[in-house]
């Protein structure tokens, strides 16, 4: 349960940055830096989520750590609607709702993440990275057989080469380890501009889902690195249950 001062701080979220929106429910997710694994996959999945669901009755926003020009890149590649997300400069709004800010050693960002990286205060990370090799009968496969998977111009291949190494309909092995692989090529070759101070690398996010009156009727608090929902082999599962 939210705390009367959490409660405030997100209504005054909502009023800040104009998060009205038109539909019935509304989701606010608060994300880490723009160039954290977790902020490219859960948009992707949340931009999936609104093309496959046009009729959806939810209007989905985000806050990110950024600026404009890390803005532009994150919604070009992630496909993310670039009026929908927000960039601030600094984590004030994720302590403001008591997000947790990841391991802290005062040995700086990247320190930090290494450190949770590892597992240490981020226990489901390392079940999460292992997943992404071993595959996932209980997720959804990732790549259709035409996609083309295109690693810095140097490993090019369609994703037909899950299904004949590992069949189709599933989350196959190294499927999901590629698919995030593509994503960290994009946030090293851009680093500057996805990472606004390696200070925030370990800041991780929220996800907070409203009904026509404000009230919140879902909400997450992630802990780990590549942890952005309770149920990872189905992430959305919180949206679609309701709105597809």
């Amino acid at each position: 349960m939210l705390s009367t001062k959490q409660k405030n701080n997100l209504v005054k979220l909502i009023k800040d940055f104009n998060f009205s929106g038109s539909k019935k429910h509304k989701l606010i997710v608060l994300l880490g830096l723009l160039g954290d694994f977790d902020s490219f996959e859960y948009a992707i999945n949340l931009k999936n989520f609104i093309k496959n669901n046009p009729n959806n009755d939810i209007d989905i926003f985000a806050i990110a750590i950024g600026n404009k020009i890390g803005k532009d890149k994150f919604c070009q590649f992630t496909g993310f609607p670039s009026m929908n997300l927000e960039v601030v400069h600094d984590n004030k709004i994720h302590q403001g709702l008591m997000v947790s800010k990841g391991v802290d050693l005062g040995l700086g960002g990247w320190i930090n993440m290494l450190i949770m990286l590892s597992g240490i205060n981020s226990l489901k990370t390392i079940r999460e990275v292992i997943r992404g090799y071993t595959g996932d009968r209980n997720s959804k496969q990732i790549f259709s057989d035409d996609d083309q998977i295109n690693l810095l111009n140097l490993i090019k291949f369609s994703g037909v080469f899950f299904k004949y190494t590992s069949g189709e309909g599933y989350l196959r092995p190294f499927e999901l380890a590629t698919y995030r692989l593509n994503n960290m090529l994009e946030i090293l070759q851009n680093w500057d501009d996805y990472i606004l101070h390696n200070k925030y690398l370990p800041q991780r996010g929220a996800s907070f889902l409203l009904d026509d009156k404000d009230k919140i009727i879902y909400k997450y608090f992630s802990n780990d690195v590549l942890c952005y929902s309770p149920n990872m082999e189905d992430p959305l599962k919180f949206l679609t249950e309701k709105f597809r």
